[in-house]
């Protein structure tokens, strides 16, 4: 059985109108609580809101939002803040609750399964003992 001719051109119209559909829903389902800011696009976020100067770019945001606003970079939001006052409830009043950061496969294979700095301060004091000692450095004088 053969498809008529206009079958490909119909199916690739249904499948435009069902995406753009999907993505203008998504857009202009905002929940309540959410922080004022601009409406992100489904894949790069906002990053076409970001000029050649971004700290500039936020600040003419951050104008428009408010001096606390939500912002998409990519995949991950990102609340910015942007008067003094913002800035000491994240890093004075609140700072145990927004100290984590995104648990990425690079930072568990390059941090040791994401250690913390004493395990580099140990890690440091066991080369500067075994690895370059005067003993060690001899032993190897021949590589050298």
């Amino acid at each position: 059985m053969e498809l008529p001719a206009w079958a490909p051109v119909a199916a690739v119209a249904l499948a435009t109108v069902l995406f753009l559909r999907s993505i203008l829903a998504r857009r202009s389902h905002h929940p309540s609580k959410s922080l004022p800011g601009p409406m992100p696009w489904p894949t790069i976020g906002n990053f076409n809101l970001l000029g050649a100067l971004p700290h500039r770019s936020l600040y003419a945001l951050s104008k428009r939002y408010g001096p606390l606003m939500r912002v998409q970079f990519g995949s991950y939001p990102v609340v910015v803040a942007s008067s003094v006052d913002m800035a000491k409830f994240f890093l004075k009043a609140h700072d145990l609750v927004f100290i984590d950061r995104p648990k990425m496969a690079a930072g568990k294979h390059t941090t040791y399964n994401y250690s913390n700095i004493a395990y580099w301060r140990q890690a440091r004091r066991i080369c500067a003992d075994e690895l370059f000692s005067a003993r060690r450095l001899e032993s190897f004088e021949h590589v050298r």
